[in-house]
């Protein structure tokens, strides 16, 4: 049987400074972006479009601000309302980890709004060419919280050759879930929707694929995470990350209906048109 190790969550400490392993990870993950957003320049069909090195870092600025205010409102408002509005000095202690993909995807969606109308881009375009360098991003982010022994999984058989005991949490064997949803959520999504972005798509065709992948992915995956609650649908039961997920999955199937219904390709910046 596995047992979790624990980690000490605390990565360096020099002094009254502590840098933990969750916000390194964040710091691998807006690696992560800008290094892949590189290779995506190079790609011919992007390149067509005239996106730059320094787009990227100025989408870094609004995206990390779109990642953590939303990912951390998302904790807030989606998950433990009561544990915050008694302790609301906690909202700020991000480095003691959570936060939520949905409020940070919503986060990232209203940040890239706000840069593609100050950098005079169409908004499918900017969705279209992040969309690929978000996974491995959301991958890193839950090696971060296998580290914080955060999100442990449902009760697993013992048989299950990697079932592991989360001593934190009790001694019964259990999913490791965060793995799963790194490699699940984050890995393979990425690698799909990677090969998918390789050529030319409809115009919001790339960010639909993303959002009904990820959709998909995570809803499959919370069958092995222990819920933050559970919600009756349709005479189902399912998850909260489950229920948050639908709407993912129906959004994406109409953005890419549309998106091969019209068949409109990425254009130019618009200041850059006639």
């Amino acid at each position: 049987m596995l047992i979790h190790p624990l980690p000490n969550p605390i990565a360096i400490a020099l002094g009254p400074v502590q840098i933990h392993w969750y916000g390194l990870m964040y710091v691998l993950a807006f690696g992560l972006f800008i290094a892949l957003g590189r290779l995506r320049i190079r790609q011919p069909h992007i390149a067509k479009l005239n996106w730059r090195n320094e787009d990227l870092d100025d989408m870094l600025f609004y995206g990390m601000l779109g990642v953590v205010v939303g990912g951390r409102l998302g904790e807030v408002l989606f998950y433990r309302p009561a544990f915050f509005f008694a302790n609301p000095l906690e909202i700020f202690a991000v480095w003691h980890g959570g936060m939520s993909f949905h409020g940070g995807f919503l986060g990232v969606m209203l940040a890239m709004a706000l840069w593609a109308r100050k950098a005079g881009r169409n908004l499918f375009d900017v969705y279209d060419f992040i969309a690929p360098m978000v996974p491995l991003g959301y991958a890193a982010g839950r090696i971060g919280n296998f580290i914080n022994a955060e999100l442990p999984g449902r009760i697993a058989d013992a048989s299950l050759p990697w079932a592991m005991i989360w001593p934190n949490v009790d001694q019964l064997p259990r999913h490791p879930s965060p793995l799963y949803q790194a490699l699940v959520d984050g890995v393979l999504v990425f690698v799909i929707l990677w090969l998918y972005a390789r050529k030319q798509r409809p115009r919001m065709a790339v960010g639909a694929m993303f959002t009904l992948l990820y959709g998909c992915a995570r809803f499959f995956t919370e069958y092995f995470r222990t819920p933050d609650y559970e919600v009756g649908f349709a005479g189902v039961t399912i998850s909260s990350g489950q229920m948050l997920s639908l709407p993912m999955i129906v959004a994406g199937i109409a953005m890419l209906l549309l998106a091969y219904k019209f068949k409109t390709a990425g254009g130019a910046p618009l200041s850059a048109q006639r």
